[in-house]
């Protein structure tokens, strides 16, 4: 069987920690800042999140064919 290859995309969006969650940014959150968005939404649009149990296990799975680091 021929190696499978880990999909470039996710290592460049999300980050596996040691406890299995995944780190990734907020989504909608890179432009559009001065007109089309409340305060609200660009404060809540700063920094990263986890992704879900549920997420996080898709992701790895498929994403990440050989595991997570």
């Amino acid at each position: 069987m021929p190696k499978l290859k880990t999909k470039s995309g996710a290592k460049k969006r999300f980050q596996v920690k040691k406890s299995g969650k995944i780190k990734h940014a907020v989504a909608f959150a890179k432009h559009l800042f001065t007109h089309a968005k409340s305060m609200d939404r660009r404060r809540r649009g700063r920094g990263t999140t986890n992704l879900r149990d549920m997420d996080a296990k898709k992701v790895i799975k498929e994403l990440f064919p050989y595991g997570a680091n």
